[in-house]
């Protein structure tokens, strides 16, 4: 699947200066709970105030803002794992993407995105959960190595979907329908620069 930087590839810069890029030497513990894409769904759609995925969400709604600005940012993203040892410093691994978007009729036009995979570090507050750090995959050249210290031996797990088009296409289609309905907007399809429209269901 193509990274959607389009004619606004600028903006990304700002995008990943936001991120921080910040390595952590924190080691994972042996207890993990793997996710599977249905329980991230049904947890991002609910926006349960007792889960991680909204404080998610918000992280890289921040890093949309930093992007061309469109209308509309929703976040996508398939959750490779989860460490839940440590309360203070809960780990996310994930394929992690965002994209805004303009609603032009029943038509959400791709303005801007990008994708930002690695390991989202999370702890609970008083106000909810939030995230305290991101350790993002390098890109280029750096891809591989950077991956692989991040996703240590949920590498592999992460190629799978990271190389996966067809499995984040239906993924961003998945996440565009739950935003429509939640919000309830009159929307069915969305597309992105120089592409036909794509049905979200």
């Amino acid at each position: 699947m193509r990274k959607f930087f389009l004619y606004f590839v600028a903006c990304a810069v700002c995008a990943l200066a936001a991120c921080g890029n910040k390595q952590t030497s924190k080691t994972v513990q042996k207890s993990e709970t793997t996710v599977n894409d249905s329980i991230a769904k049904s947890s991002v759609a609910e926006e349960n105030e007792m889960t991680y995925f909204p404080a998610i969400d918000r992280y890289l709604q921040g890093i949309g803002s930093q992007y061309a600005k469109g209308d509309l940012c929703i976040p996508c993203y398939s959750i490779v794992d989860v460490d839940e040892t440590n309360a203070d410093d809960i780990l996310v691994w994930g394929d992690f993407w965002v994209f805004n978007y303009n609603q032009v009729g029943d038509t959400l036009k791709t303005v801007s995105g990008g994708s930002h995979p690695g390991m989202m570090h999370i702890r609970q507050t008083e106000k909810g959960f939030e995230v305290t750090g991101f350790d993002q995959v390098a890109d280029g050249s750096e891809f591989t190595k950077t991956a692989q210290k991040i996703f240590g031996k949920r590498y592999d797990a992460f190629m799978a979907i990271n190389s996966n088009g067809d499995r984040k296409e239906k993924r961003r289609k998945e996440a565009l329908l739950e935003y429509v309905e939640k919000h309830s907007l009159p929307v069915t399809t969305y597309q992105d620069y120089g592409w036909p429209p794509v049905k979200i269901k």
